[in-house]
């Protein structure tokens, strides 16, 4: 199905709702002024104010005619028809709302911004880890983030939702499976009239969601947009668009790469971390089903599987709005480029921001622009604002830290998946890389040691070391762009009967990035605020400035993927190896956007443990590469002919 051919589906009231803004606004005195304090989010407010509430058609936005202050603050049980904990009652997940009070005195309904999470007791959200706050009686009063602050003045609900287990829910947590997504997808259907919601968490009294258009977007970082890609994989009706910023797309993929651990613990040990202290008394046997669904041996299961929505992206009718840091090293990129691929091939309206950075929230490292994006597109998706948002570049790319490039669909047309083959070199140790085969019988060998990384690697890649097998273009003659996910096939001997395998991409020559590895991950918190929407004494709408941290790198590795030998057949079953035998087997290299500028050269690394991202093997063994039959399959923009040409010597 080609790009776009799916047309946004208007919420059945959004047109109504936004024919009426106008007058609405004559009647409604402004709400509350806006906290801006930096010429920046003053700017913001001001345009907005100035503007004037639109109407479908009219190109505009909505602003600011609510007051924030005197916003309905309330909490909903809504009954996920789920009894995780298996007690003989169906769980109830915690809902806390703000929404706009005159919008209910009028009877004007609302569409709802939505965050469903685990972390809103144990950990925060955002860049200063806040937390939900409650009065004395138990009403809300701290919403973490800037949503309500900003968009219930603006005539949108915010809602933001404990996942089961967590805070103030019922159940268990479950991580990833069926009791994470129906907390959430529970209450999308209460706000379309299909659920059950209470007043408290165990009385009678019901709650109807009277107030909203049942127009829902889901927005999260992290779990949170887990969560929304997983909602949105249940084809749930009423849920319009989804924003997952840095989010999983397979819990499989998140702990380990083709049967190679990527973390020293499971689920299970998430779980402890957030669910809260009663439930992990009553969840004993959820615990013991997330230790033995999820062996550390690497081995897919049953357990895995529910936890996989990339299957079921073709019953996504959501629009997509996808964040992502290319060099996110905990939530790998590879969650985000499948997640993708299988949106694009069922049709999916989609649109794509992809930063230098690390796990970080666009609200930190593009703050005004992210915020306005975000605002014009909830405008077209929940009221139905024909703003032509659908119609902009499908990517903005970050090139260097704070430079930024767009492309009217992503991948760009044009790029395709070129072979590029790894052959020795003149010198021994040092290999090339072009697209024809390395004769036959021509192998590289290295030994696996776990002392080392990908730094340590490229750093090394003009020298012949033990530990590592490189390849190297020539000096480019012009830019090469690769776009999109990779892929490496290796033809791999081993000296002992188990290993792990490495590769990565990387642009040998000097540039300017963010500093990824730092404590920021590509950014610096500033002591000085910036503020966006309006504040309470309980809530306020100002947040610490970033600006980003970058350091002088010689080397940017910017695609990786890692894999247990052992799983070369079945992902299903890894078996321990025979010593001596060759064996082949494809690595997933992580989705990236990537430009090697004329004079750099591209290098493919091949090696064993990749310290600090992957777990060891109980050996360290000598792998011989058989260089005939290995080869990556790159996405480069313009495709073969584009390689050649780049690889050209240069006159």
């Amino acid at each position: 199905m080609p790009l776009h051919a799916r047309q946004p589906r208007i919420p059945w009231k959004a047109l109504l709702l936004a024919a009426v803004a106008a007058l609405l606004a004559v009647l409604l005195a402004p709400g509350a002024a806006s906290a801006a304090s930096t010429a920046g989010s003053a700017a913001t407010a001001s345009t907005a104010g100035a503007q004037g509430p639109a109407q479908a058609g009219s190109g505009g936005q909505s602003r600011p005619v609510y007051s924030y202050a005197n916003a309905i603050r309330e909490s909903v049980w809504v009954d996920t028809g789920v009894d995780a904990d298996s007690n003989g009652k169906s769980d109830r997940v915690a809902v806390d709302i703000v929404r706009p009070r005159e919008a209910a005195q009028q009877g004007r309904d609302v569409p709802v911004i939505m965050d469903a999470s685990p972390y809103y007791s144990c950990c925060g959200r955002g860049n200063e880890s806040q937390k939900k706050t409650y009065d004395a009686q138990g009403d809300p009063v701290l919403f973490p983030l800037y949503y309500d602050n900003y968009f219930v003045p603006r005539g949108y609900a915010t809602v933001l939702v404990d996942l089961a287990g967590t805070n103030r829910s019922d159940g268990c947590v479950d991580v990833g499976g069926r009791s994470d997504v129906q907390s959430a997808k529970a209450v999308v259907d209460w706000l379309n009239g299909r659920a059950r919601g209470y007043r408290d968490r165990t009385g009678a009294t019901p709650v109807k969601a009277d107030w909203t258009t049942g127009a829902v977007g889901m927005i999260g970082k992290s779990y949170d947009g887990t969560v929304a890609n997983g909602v949105a994989a249940t084809g749930v009706e009423g849920l319009e668009t989804i924003v997952p910023i840095g989010a999983i797309s397979s819990w499989y993929d998140y702990y380990f790469a083709k049967g190679a651990a990527l973390y020293d613990g499971g689920p299970d040990q998430l779980s402890n971390g957030i669910e809260s202290a009663e439930a992990r008394a009553r969840c004993q046997a959820v615990q013991r089903r997330l230790v033995e669904g999820a062996p550390r041996n690497g081995d897919f299961t049953s357990l895995w599987a529910e936890r996989d929505y990339v299957p079921d992206a073709g019953q996504v009718r959501a629009s997509v709005f996808a964040v992502h840091g290319m060099q996110d090293l905990n939530v790998r990129t590879k969650h985000f480029g499948q997640w993708w691929d299988a949106l694009a091939e069922n049709g999916v309206e989609r649109k794509v921001w992809l930063s230098q950075a690390g796990h970080v929230d666009p609200f930190d490292f593009r703050r005004a622009e992210w915020t306005r994006t975000l605002h014009r597109w909830f405008d077209h998706y929940l009221l139905g604002y024909r703003n032509g948002v659908e119609r902009e570049p499908m990517a903005d790319i970050e090139r260097r830290p704070d430079q930024w490039s767009t492309d009217r669909d992503w991948p760009p047309r044009g790029t395709s998946a070129t072979a590029l083959r790894p052959a020795n070199g003149p010198v021994a140790g040092v290999g090339t890389l072009g697209v024809k085969p390395a004769p036959a019988g021509s192998t590289a060998s290295f030994t696996d040691d776990p002392k080392l990384n990908e730094d340590a690697w490229a750093a090394d890649i003009d020298r012949s070391t033990p530990s590592k097998t490189g390849f190297i273009t020539p000096a480019l003659s012009r830019d090469l762009r690769v776009s999109g996910s990779s892929t490496v096939t290796l033809k791999v001997t081993p000296s002992t009967s188990s290993a792990r395998l490495s590769a990565v991409l990387v642009d040998l020559g000097p540039d300017t990035i963010r500093d990824y590895w730092g404590a920021g991950e590509g950014i610096t918190t500033l002591a000085d605020r910036t503020c966006w929407g309006s504040s309470t004494p309980g809530d306020s709408a100002c947040y610490k400035r970033t600006v980003a941290d970058t350091k002088e790198t010689g080397h940017t590795v910017f695609s990786r993927g890692w894999a247990d030998l052992g799983h070369y057949a079945d992902l299903w079953h890894g078996q321990r190896l025979t010593p001596g035998t060759s064996y082949r087997i494809t690595l997933d290299l992580a989705a990236s956007d990537h430009v090697v500028p004329a004079g750099h050269r591209l290098a493919l690394i091949v090696a064993g443990t990749d310290k600090g991202l992957i777990e060891p093997a109980d050996t360290t063994p000598k792998l011989t590469v058989d260089l005939a039959g290995s080869a990556a399959r790159v996405p480069v923009v313009g495709g073969y002919p584009a390689f050649v040409r780049a690889t050209a010597a240069r006159s």
